[in-house]
């Protein structure tokens, strides 16, 4: 199936529009009109699905986002879902002259390697920094242990390691952190206290938040940095930034599931 997203700028009108050309494509909502619908859009994951809509002798689904919710989401992981799916290979069809928008999109895929970065060991292949970051979006979602396919990442990453390369290969050039060993095929890293302190400062907001909460007692409010560098010094640093992704995913995917139960058949 064909998966389509569209960044509107006005939701609401996008909606009003849409239903006066493709009523069929909605569920029972578009009796609610466009504004309530627009609502709906906002809970969750900030996106609204038309799912099973026929479309030239195939099947497709296509969400709806606000480009403001969108750039929060690249930039900060609020939900991590239209920002995961972003750090795998895409075709962008249109775009706008939206500089925040082409920013933000770049920082999205600086972040995921920065994760990666930081739940991987010291040495390892090009392959194993695809599977790590495709995987982002997937870590604490209930939909792979219950439903989805259990080799979803590995049937993302092997067949699209090229795509992976050329969308990646700017930031890993550019980055100081990493030392590509071509005769060997491998990548190495800074696994050093100071490196991965440097590599936790500039993980996206909501993650950093998340990670100060699973690691900080109550009561103690001891600030970000300082909670950031105890954690790089710890020998499971990438298992607490692990939890710290599962723990955005996980709420996200529970509301955004919900939807799609409303928002299915025409």
């Amino acid at each position: 199936m064909l998966d389509f997203v569209f960044a509107v700028d006005d939701s609401v009108t996008w909606h009003m529009m849409n239903l006066l050309k493709n009523k069929s494509h909605y569920s029972f909502l578009k009796f609610l009109g466009p504004k309530q619908i627009s609502n709906i859009q906002n809970y969750g994951a900030g996106i609204y699905y038309n799912t099973l809509v026929p479309f030239h002798g195939r099947m497709i689904k296509y969400g709806v986002i606000g480009t403001k919710f969108l750039i929060e989401d690249l930039l900060h992981w609020k939900t991590l879902y239209v920002a995961g799916r972003l750090q795998k290979p895409v075709k962008i069809l249109t775009q706008n002259e939206n500089g925040k928008l082409q920013a933000a999109l770049v920082s999205n895929l600086k972040s995921a390697v920065t994760a990666a970065f930081l739940m991987l060991p010291e040495s390892f292949c090009e392959e194993d920094l695809y599977m790590q970051i495709a995987g982002l979006s997937y870590s604490g979602d209930f939909r792979m242990i219950i439903g989805e396919d259990g080799l979803k990442v590995q049937n993302i990453v092997k067949p699209n390691v090229p795509h992976f390369q050329k969308l990646y290969a700017n930031i890993l050039q550019d980055c100081p952190q990493v030392v590509y060993k071509h005769q060997l095929g491998r990548l190495e890293i800074d696994k050093s206290p100071e490196g991965q302190f440097t590599q936790l400062m500039a993980l996206p907001r909501t993650l950093q938040q998340k990670i100060t909460a699973l690691v900080d007692p109550p009561g103690k409010n001891r600030d970000v940095e300082e909670i950031l560098l105890q954690v790089a010094h710890d020998p499971d640093c990438g298992l607490v930034v692990r939890q710290g992704i599962s723990g955005i995913v996980r709420s996200s995917s529970l509301v955004q599931s919900a939807k799609t139960i409303l928002t299915a058949g025409a």
